[in-house]
């Protein structure tokens, strides 16, 4: 039979969702994984160019102090000097992961909280990035380019036979608690692009999300804009968002760069990520690492 929803599956005050698949045995796993020590960070780089979609503010960053303070006479007492910035920026830019408090539709949020705990004046009571713990647990890249034999084009799908044939051709079974990473190649043919859009990629149609899900796995991360397809298919509004963040609890990772982990060529390793703990946010930018 199939599952609609994991609402109540860990109560009816649940704010972590699929993250409870993470538990010690999860962790011990991964970190067993370790076989180099190499450490690969999975972040784009933030800065003002740093594209980010239209309805969006970019990246603005603010020195509050810096040498010239000095060169126009600040005074250094004890010869001490120090420079400090500040920075204005969506939480939803470059690599972050979504909250579950990020989509919703039918006035419901994940496990039954009412959309009206989402509030413009005072952030959200209920699903905010804060209720995320920090996720330490197995990694696996699902390479769809390697699938393909190419870098997948703007609108192509990704389908529950393209996850599984990535599995197989990996040698690795998706399991309870993992981190799959997505590899579409949409970030890659980024580079160099002036003008980005935001309304086409590639990306995992309803379908592969519902596999996922059906997994148990902790996270769902690609190296494109919005995990699942653009544009929708008809009729439909962000789907995979709504079915695995609203129905599974599930976040996403947004933005993934994914380019150090494939020259690794490894497809299994210890996932590590920690969102800013801001309370009452919809999302949070994330420097996400492989340990190989």
């Amino acid at each position: 039979m199939m599952i609609e929803n994991t609402w109540s599956r860990w109560g009816p005050d649940d704010e972590r969702g699929s993250l409870n698949f993470i538990g010690p045995d999860q962790v011990r796993r991964a970190t067993a994984l370790v076989q180099t020590g190499e450490v690969l960070r999975l972040a784009q780089l933030l800065s003002s160019k740093t594209p980010v979609p239209s309805h969006r503010c970019g990246l603005q960053h603010f020195m509050g102090r810096d040498g010239g303070d000095y060169a126009a006479g600040a005074g250094r007492p004890g010869g001490f000097q120090f420079a400090e910035d500040s920075v204005i920026m969506p939480l939803h830019i470059g690599t972050h992961v979504d909250a579950l408090c990020h989509a919703w539709y039918d006035d419901k949020l994940f496990n039954g909280f009412s959309s009206h705990t989402v509030r413009s004046t005072t952030g959200a009571s209920k699903l905010g990035v804060e209720k995320m713990p920090p996720i330490v647990t197995r990694g696996v890249l699902l390479d769809m380019v390697r699938v393909r034999g190419r870098v997948l084009v703007p609108g192509e799908v990704v389908s529950r036979a393209d996850l599984e044939a990535a599995a197989a051709l990996a040698g690795l079974q998706i399991e309870r608690g993992d981190a799959v990473l997505l590899r579409t190649g949409w970030l890659e043919s980024q580079k160099g692009v002036k003008n980005v859009s935001f309304d086409v990629e590639p990306g995992i149609d309803v379908d592969a999300a519902r596999w996922l899900a059906e997994r148990e796995v902790a996270v769902v991360g690609a190296d494109n804009f919005a995990v699942e397809v653009l544009p929708f298919a008809t009729g439909a509004v962000f789907p995979v968002h709504q079915l695995l963040i609203r129905d599974f609890g599930v976040p996403l990772l947004e933005g993934l760069m994914l380019d150090p982990l494939v020259a690794s060529g490894r497809f299994e390793f210890l996932f590590v990520a920690s969102a800013l703990p801001i309370v009452g946010a919809t999302g949070s930018p994330l420097a996400p690492v492989a340990v190989l």
